[in-house]
C-alpha cells in the first residue's frame, strides 16, 4: 500500500515538472540524490540532458 502512495506522489511530481521523464528514471533519481539539497527540477532536467546526448551516441560510455 505505501509503495502505491509513494508512485502517486512520484507521478503527482513528474506532471508538475511537465518532464518526458518516466516514473522509473525519476525513481532512480531520488534514491540516488535522497540526502542532496539539489531541487527536483534540477536534477530531472540534468538528466534529461544527459539521456538526450546519449541518445547521440551509438555506443553507451560506461564511464562519465
Amino acid at each position: 500500500m505505501d509503495c502505491h502512495i509513494g508512485l502517486c506522489l512520484v507521478a503527482i511530481v513528474k506532471k508538475r515538472l511537465n518532464t518526458e521523464a518516466s516514473l522509473y528514471t525519476i525513481l532512480q533519481i531520488l534514491s540516488l540524490t535522497l540526502f542532496e539539497k539539489t531541487p527536483i527540477d534540477q536534477l530531472v532536467k540534468n538528466t534529461e540532458v544527459q539521456i538526450t546526448m546519449s541518445k547521440n551516441n551509438n555506443q553507451l560510455n560506461l564511464f562519465n
